[in-house]
């Protein structure tokens, strides 16, 4: 592996983190694209996962206070059907035709996260199951569960803060999922990650992007953070999927 790759993945896992903690973007939508053009579409998305666990465990600390269990319990574990048919759809999927869906979806969560129209309300067990079933296939897949969280926070009337705390543990135990069962089922396997030195060098951007996310969240404005992260993904997931299809 060259240095060149890894400063680019530890410098995306910080950027990442760290406008996570400022705007509430979703880290996937920033790593998922570096990722996946470093290593391809199935080692790519299985880091963007490992990226996910370690930061959203880590800002998890930060807004325990305010995270819904309720709401938790019912969107969590239903995502296992959905990273189970997301395994299937990985390990079935050409590596050029996967690196198309998974720019494709970023591209998508773009547009649903930040332009998404007001819905109608929605109330009941179904919108809560159907976005973690959906959350979960889309994580494991392209590593970017948040528009089904979003359409479903905005079915439901879910208030921001409540929202974007409970987001943690989701996009945690999604991320555990997504690895767990590609592994199991062998949609990914060991072999293609990189070196264990790695995982602690992203790990550490992580980390030093939620403390530098921190500091900025007093001084920068969300919504410019939010746009400097829609930029970076949509950049990095339009260069995902023209790279797919040069490659069919």
């Amino acid at each position: 592996m060259e240095t060149w790759m890894v400063l680019a993945a530890v410098a995306a896992g910080l950027v990442g983190a760290c406008l996570q903690r400022v705007s509430g973007a979703g880290v996937g939508l920033v790593v998922t694209p570096v990722m996946v053009l470093l290593f391809g579409p199935v080692a790519g998305v299985l880091l963007t996962n490992a990226t996910s666990i370690v930061s959203a465990l880590l800002i998890m600390t930060t807004v325990w206070a305010g995270i819904d269990w309720k709401r938790l319990s019912q969107l969590a574990p239903i995502g296992v059907l959905g990273a189970l048919v997301g395994a299937a759809l990985v390990a079935a999927l050409p590596a050029a035709w996967l690196q198309i869906v998974v720019g494709a979806v970023v591209l998508l969560a773009l547009v649903m996260t930040f332009s998404l129209p007001r819905l109608p309300e929605w109330t009941g067990p179904v919108p809560a199951l159907s976005a973690g079933v959906v959350g979960g296939f889309l994580n494991t897949v392209a590593g970017v569960a948040m528009p089904a969280m979003v359409i479903f926070a905005q079915v439901s009337r879910w208030p921001q803060r409540a929202f974007a705390a409970t987001m943690q543990p989701v996009f945690f135990l999604f991320g555990v999922f997504s690895v767990a069962i590609k592994l199991l089922l062998g949609a990914a396997v060991v072999e293609v990650l990189p070196p264990w030195w790695f995982f602690a060098l992203v790990g550490l951007g992580v980390v030093v992007g939620i403390v530098l996310g921190t500091v900025l969240s007093r001084h920068v404005q969300a919504e410019r953070a939010r746009i400097l992260a829609v930029v970076l993904a949509g950049v990095g997931a339009a260069v995902t999927v023209v790279r797919g299809i040069l490659a069919l």
